[in-house]
């Protein structure tokens, strides 16, 4: 099995093993990463080369896309005014990513880079906090004097 193989296997395994906290934490991180891939392709002068309007866009669109995922996620009847409070600001990234992707708004995109960030960083001490504790293992006490 060669190394690329190998590695795609053991991140499907992470995501097929994750508790539910960590799958919206891996969804947050890597919207974060995308949005920072898509920063990376404004020049100094805050405008896109020609060349990278496709990477862009892609970069935009898997986000979106995982915030699609993040919306499906939610349990608008359990989570109530958190839940809604969350569906709101998805659908508000969605809107502002669109518009930076039409007119390549650098500071849009800045924007919800940063608020995805917080609330990752958010949803990591959520899930750290709520995470089970293990417990240690009873080992029966071993004689060594025989």
């Amino acid at each position: 099995m060669s190394y690329t193989n190998a590695y795609t296997a053991y991140k499907q395994t992470g995501v097929k093993t994750a508790s539910q906290g960590k799958l919206i934490v891996m969804l947050y991180e890597e919207a974060v990463r995308q949005l920072g891939n898509a920063l990376s392709y404004f020049g100094t002068n805050n405008k896109v080369d020609p060349g990278n309007i496709e990477k862009l866009n892609n970069c935009i669109i898997k986000t979106q896309e995982i915030l699609t995922e993040l919306m499906i996620s939610l349990d608008m009847d359990k989570g109530g005014e958190i839940a809604k409070n969350l569906m709101a600001l998805y659908v508000f990234f969605n809107k502002e990513l669109l518009d930076a992707n039409v007119n390549r708004n650098k500071t849009k995109i800045e924007s919800v880079h940063r608020m995805m960030d917080e609330l990752a960083k958010a949803w990591v001490t959520a899930v750290e906090s709520t995470a089970p504790v293990a417990q240690p293992v009873s080992r029966p006490n071993i004689d060594i004097n025989g």
